[in-house]
């Protein structure tokens, strides 16, 4: 996963490359605009995380020159700049997420991931600050991956995929256990109290639907698919 990291502040350079590079991206590191879009121009790359405060030309104008010159690569923009009227001329502009600083890196790797994803064709599923990484297989609660036994995890992964609506026990019997009979009739009730001390702080609340089955619900009221 190349990534082109356009930022000026040096320090910031060297412990996002370290990160990036941890995480499995190929960071390409640049400090100054103009040399941004001649990278742009003679390499391909999966992402660009962009700082708008930039020598020579700035982070909007980069912006504004890559999409004329028909660059759709996905962009992250990490600024100081937190005004609402700067976040929405950056997006308009064609910047496809927005990250003030400071910001918590494990949040960017997330929100980079994401937009990869996204610009894939690939979407992750959330609940409120439940995340279902798609790409990797993982739980993520607030971007940090969830401790989260296999069953629990079948079982989460079914209900997370159809939001707002109730799954019946004996569906997520069949998801969880397959078409293995041994099991208790209450295992489903044993899994689900379970999952709820394992959800508790997330936004995402698990709710019995009384001779129906479970259903997930998002406490803090965000759409289910991803929004970045």
């Amino acid at each position: 996963m190349d990534v082109l990291l356009v930022e000026d502040d040096l320090d910031l350079v060297d412990a996002l490359g370290r990160v990036l590079a941890s995480r499995g991206f190929k960071p390409v590191c640049c400090a100054d605009g103009h040399e941004a879009l001649a990278w742009m121009r003679k390499r391909n790359f999966d992402a660009v995380i962009l700082d708008l405060s930039l020598p020579g030309l700035d982070g909007l104008d980069v912006l504004q020159r890559m999409r004329d010159l028909g660059l759709r690569l996905p962009v992250l923009v990490v600024t100081a700049r937190a005004s609402i009227g700067e976040r929405v001329t950056g997006l308009t502009l064609g910047a496809d997420d927005y990250l003030t600083k400071p910001f918590d890196t494990e949040e960017l790797v997330a929100r980079l991931r994401a937009l990869m994803r996204r610009n894939q064709g690939i979407e992750d599923f959330r609940c409120g600050h439940l995340q279902l990484d798609m790409n990797q297989g993982l739980f993520l609660r607030s971007g940090r991956p969830l401790d989260i036994a296999p069953r629990e995890s079948a079982m989460l992964r079914v209900l997370i995929t159809k939001p707002g609506r109730p799954v019946s026990k004996d569906d997520l019997y069949q998801a969880i256990f397959g078409d293995d009979a041994s099991h208790q009739s209450d295992a489903i009730d044993l899994l689900a109290h379970r999952l709820r001390k394992r959800l508790a702080g997330s936004g995402a609340a698990l709710l019995t639907m009384r001779g129906i089955g479970y259903l997930l619900v998002d406490e803090l009221g965000h759409d289910s698919k991803d929004p970045a």
